[in-house]
């Protein structure tokens, strides 16, 4: 039987133009507050539809945890620009304020019946299975499995991408980082296992991009 694949995403962004017009109103809204958080929510989208893949999951179920993820951040709409694109570290204050945004997130999506079965996104992408987590520091009996695939793809794109108030952090220390986090009980280890196997097709695929291009300088002459 023919394997039935979800094609939400290509190899470098979602496409947003199969989202529900709600979804894509709330999405701009946030791109127009951050650019960050709006590239963000889309890197975490696709990242989370391939992890998916590598882990199996139905049509289905891929479908609804691409859509969570797309939206898992959208609290931070709410959240003061002051404290979203400060530059600098953030103070204990200011950490508890961005860290509303799950709650924030939440909320809106209950109100909205189009958002509202989506609502896990920021409800759990930040909860860890070892208790550790925000907003109610939940185990992993009570994250459920969208929330556990979610919290990799955002923790890896957060650390991997250079952003206004910190220095970018390379693949391979991004990932011994999701690693140990794996070990250490907070995240989920099969999700870790596919984001490696997402990790190496890119890597593997910017190479050959790489070495394609300097294959087509040598035809034209322009490297000699």
């Amino acid at each position: 039987m023919k394997k039935e694949v979800f094609d939400f995403y290509d190899r470098t962004s979602l496409k947003s133009y199969n989202l529900d017009k709600t979804m894509q109103d709330q999405l701009n809204a946030l791109g127009s507050l951050d650019v960050f958080t709006r590239k963000h929510c889309e890197n975490v989208a696709a990242i989370t539809c391939r992890l998916c893949e590598y882990l199996h999951c139905s049509k289905g179920f891929t479908e609804y945890c691409t859509i969570c993820a797309y939206l898992h951040d959208i609290g931070k709409i709410f959240i003061p620009a002051s404290v979203l694109q400060k530059p600098g570290k953030l103070t204990d204050e200011e950490y508890a304020i961005i860290k509303t945004h799950t709650t924030i997130g939440y909320e809106m999506c209950m109100k909205d019946p189009k958002l509202q079965p989506y609502a896990a996104g920021p409800w759990y992408h930040h909860e860890a299975l070892n208790g550790t987590g925000y907003p109610r520091g939940l185990t992993k009996k009570d994250i459920p499995y969208e929330g556990q695939i979610i919290r990799v793809a955002d923790e890896y794109d957060a650390i991997v991408s250079k952003r206004q108030y910190k220095s970018h952090v390379g693949i391979i220390d991004t990932l011994k980082i999701l690693i140990e986090n794996a070990h250490n009980g907070k995240n989920n280890v099969p999700a870790t296992k596919a984001l490696k196997k997402v990790v190496i097709d890119d890597t593997i695929y910017e190479i050959s991009c790489a070495f394609n291009y300097l294959d087509y300088l040598k035809d034209i002459n322009y490297l000699k």
